[in-house]
């Protein structure tokens, strides 16, 4: 892979450009991503994805609202204070040293991803914010509209001044297995690597990287409806965190509804989810309720359903008795991902924050404010769904390590 010849002495010459400079870059990227050129070649992507399915159109289309999103979230990952060279803490040690543990960039992160073009000015946003260099390696889907995204971008940088930074951004075309397979290797060149897709991107990585792998999850979200909800509540969270965008991770994928109540709320939900296009798939108690409510059509969820991500107008619905059995259906079929209850019970509430294994848990609200820049970080580089190093909505924290920086005054040891 040529185009990574001198990416990590680029990630090198990061670690001397200031906060200023590194501002400075950010406000140029955010003004470089309203190239109109950017939608022309997303219509040229969107052309040859007229046969994907609408969830797939709808992750990789952009417009002047979304191109005005991508650059506005650039400038919000600007303004978060900074965190290269943070001191974490301070110590004298007995020896007389001084101890200071400093926060530094990882240094060269790859990310792996497929038709959201709009990972592509967040994941640079991120990494020139925290100080490091970037692989980026979208999919075939959006070559067009990442071309032009990296281009307008780079372009910008060199133009004031800032080939430093642009020598920092490396942009893989070449959208061949091989040329995947191939990245994963580069252990030597890379230092992390984050995929970003769906499940069978996510494992292919996991399986054959053999750099250090950050894991974020596909979106198999539960919502349980306990038996003490308010129904407009539920009604209203559930129709959000399903239908307001069903193509991303965090719209929900499965309800979950405490049998106490099913005869009484089962039926009129479904049929808003239904008058709102989502197709259903439930279990034998479920389609029992519905049956004699008169709502037909539905299909009989299969084994594989429980774990199914969607990303589209289709939900998973199931019946179960008591809160530990929700909790227990969702350690176990959920990708760990978001999670919600809906309840008026704050013990059971609480029970549900406590021993749900998952990044995100909610009490009566939508999943779909798993997102970075809903939880303040700017932007997001991937939700992790994995427990080590990094949990949930990833930030610039997250693209960080630390080193000991070690002062003294001629100290020797015993």
């Amino acid at each position: 892979m040529n185009e990574l010849q001198g990416i990590k002495e680029a990630s090198r010459r990061l670690l001397g450009l200031s906060e200023k400079e590194r501002k400075k870059a950010l406000e140029i990227i955010a003004k470089a991503l309203m190239d109109e050129e950017i939608l022309e070649a997303n219509k040229l992507d969107l052309k040859e994805a007229k046969q994907a399915s609408s969830a797939m159109q709808d992750r990789l289309r952009l417009d002047s609202k979304r191109l005005l999103a991508m650059s506005e979230g650039v400038l919000k990952v600007k303004d978060l204070p900074d965190k290269v060279g943070e001191v974490l803490e301070t110590r004298r040690l007995e020896s007389g040293l001084e101890l200071e543990k400093r926060r530094v960039p990882l240094g060269v992160v790859g990310i792996i991803y497929e038709a959201r073009p709009n990972v592509t000015s967040d994941a640079i946003a991120l990494c020139i914010k925290s100080g490091n260099a970037c692989v980026l390696k979208g999919g075939k889907e959006a070559l067009n509209s990442n071309r032009a995204i990296i281009s307008a971008i780079k372009k910008a940088l060199c133009e004031h001044g800032l080939e430093v930074i642009a020598k920092g951004i490396v942009f893989i075309e070449d959208c061949s297995r091989e040329a995947t397979l191939a990245l994963m290797k580069k252990r030597e060149t890379i230092d992390v690597l984050i995929p970003r897709g769906g499940e069978g991107l996510i494992k292919s990585v996991i399986e054959n990287a053999s750099i250090p792998v950050i894991e974020t999850g596909s979106g198999n979200c539960h919502i349980f409806v306990d038996r003490s909800v308010d129904f407009s509540l539920a009604k209203r969270v559930i129709i959000n965190a399903k239908t307001s965008r069903p193509s991303v991770c965090n719209s929900a994928e499965k309800l979950l509804i405490h049998s106490a109540i099913a005869d009484d709320f089962l039926a009129d939900m479904a049929r808003e989810l239904l008058d709102l296009q989502v197709e259903l798939v439930v279990d034998s108690r479920a389609l029992s309720i519905l049956e004699r409510a008169g709502i037909s059509n539905i299909g009989l969820a299969t084994h594989e359903d429980y774990e199914k991500e969607y990303l589209d107008y289709k939900m998973g619905i199931f019946i179960l008795d008591d809160i530990k059995e929700a909790i227990e259906h969702i350690n176990t079929y959920s990708s760990h991902h978001s999670e919600a209850i809906l309840t008026s019970d704050m013990a059971r509430a609480e029970q549900f924050l406590k021993e749900v294994d998952s990044a995100v848990v909610y009490v009566n609200a939508s999943t779909r404010f798993s997102d970075g820049e809903e939880f303040g970080l700017g932007a997001e580089i991937g939700i992790s769904t994995q427990k080590l190093h990094a949990r949930g909505p990833m930030g610039i924290d997250v693209l960080s390590t630390y080193k000991y920086c070690i002062k003294g005054h001629g100290e020797v040891r015993g």
